[in-house]
């Protein structure tokens, strides 16, 4: 399935997108459910529940707006840094080099606050007053949907509720300021996330590709198998202690090509537009300003 949260005749729904992707069926959601997005039925299903019944007919998918799928997600976002061998090798050669850390056994792992993210097409805006270094990183991220804590990397898979597109935008000079990371990654609006979450059942996050565009050049083009660290061991080292619960997110990492890693470093201004597009996914393109 593809589930989609939407704004249609001025409320927030929630629906099933057509395989052809045209339309999307509203589903028979109370308000309050509603403007949680998908979450509600994450955790629904988790409990055992069923999908609500269709809400009426199909509704055209360019007359509607598309939110976030988890417009503000219960808490913060996993995130996980330097997860691709051309990634990591591209930041050990940049500026960031005295701010790196080592990934050979654990992965680094960063939270997001979940105010950040906005939707696939919304705009990003640029603090120009407090950052002049902002960049794109263009993620696929795992969605859970079965709770645990200590969860075995054998038993991972199955607590995957689904995948969506995420583009974790960094303030890099506030990033390596702070050392820790998530200031540099958590200005309002800096987390763009869709178009929809797409199943587990219906889509292979070890098996797909990742690819960022800036003004139409394409940037970053990178399989998920050249992972340092794979999903389940993600999701396995994240559980370690730390109870994951239903509809938490974790962004598994950004492929090569990013800005800084350019030579010079190329950042984002306003005006720029980036388009995250993850096959047989979806995209998601944001326009700076």
């Amino acid at each position: 399935m593809r589930i989609a949260t939407f704004t249609s005749e001025g409320h927030r729904k929630v629906g099933l997108v057509s395989a052809d992707g045209k339309t999307v069926t509203p589903l028979e959601l109370t308000q309050g459910q509603a403007d949680s997005g998908v979450l509600t039925l994450i955790e629904s299903l988790a409990e055992g529940g069923s999908l609500p019944e269709a809400a009426g007919p199909p509704v055209n998918l360019i007359d509607v707006v598309l939110d976030a799928p988890l417009p503000k997600p219960r808490r913060n976002l996993w995130c996980v840094g330097r997860n691709y061998h051309a990634h990591a090798k591209e930041l050990a050669a940049s500026v960031f080099k005295d701010n790196a850390a080592k990934t050979d056994d654990w992965p680094i792992v960063f939270t997001k606050v979940p105010e950040c993210v906005v939707g696939p097409h919304d705009d990003v805006l640029v603090p120009s007053e407090v950052s002049t270094q902002i960049d794109y990183e263009a993620e696929l991220a795992v969605v859970i949907g079965k709770g645990g804590k200590n969860i075995t990397r054998a038993a991972a898979m199955s607590h995957v509720f689904g995948y969506t597109v995420v583009n974790d935008v960094t303030a890099r000079d506030v990033q390596m300021r702070h050392g820790q990371w998530d200031l540099g990654k958590s200005f309002d609006t800096f987390c763009p996330m869709g178009p929809w979450i797409v199943t587990a059942d219906e889509f292979d996050g070890t098996k797909t590709r990742v690819r960022c565009w800036v003004n139409g050049e394409l940037r970053q083009d990178g399989p998920t198998e050249n992972m340092i660290f794979d999903i389940p061991t993600l999701i396995e080292t994240i559980s370690r202690g730390i109870t994951l619960y239903p509809g938490d997110v974790i962004a598994t990492g950004t492929p090569a090509g990013v800005g800084m890693g350019m030579s010079p470093p190329r950042y984002l201004c306003a005006g720029d537009v980036v388009r995250v597009e993850i096959d047989r996914l979806g995209a998601i393109e944001n326009k700076f300003v």
